[in-house]
């Protein structure tokens, strides 16, 4: 898995400084915006995302989760 994946058009990735949020790109990572703010009880921090098709994959210390809406809510695998 990855830090930063292509879904779409748009860039996704773990925020570099910040690893509970995911943040997104429109115009190949010029600019990035909040997409996911997170918190420590679910999913808590990111570690590894992945195209999944349908879904969006991440992995962190609390287990594996997926999003069906390109990261803007996640569910326990």
């Amino acid at each position: 898995m990855a830090q930063m994946i292509k879904k779409g058009k748009e860039l996704i990735r773990i925020c570099p400084t910040n690893t509970l949020k995911l943040e997104y790109s429109v115009d190949e990572g010029e600019t990035w915006s909040l997409r996911y703010m997170g918190n420590p009880a679910s999913p808590g921090e990111f570690s590894d995302l992945a195209d999944g098709g349908k879904e969006l994959l991440a992995e962190g210390p609390k287990g594996s989760f997926y999003s069906k809406n390109k990261g803007k809510s996640w569910h326990k695998k």
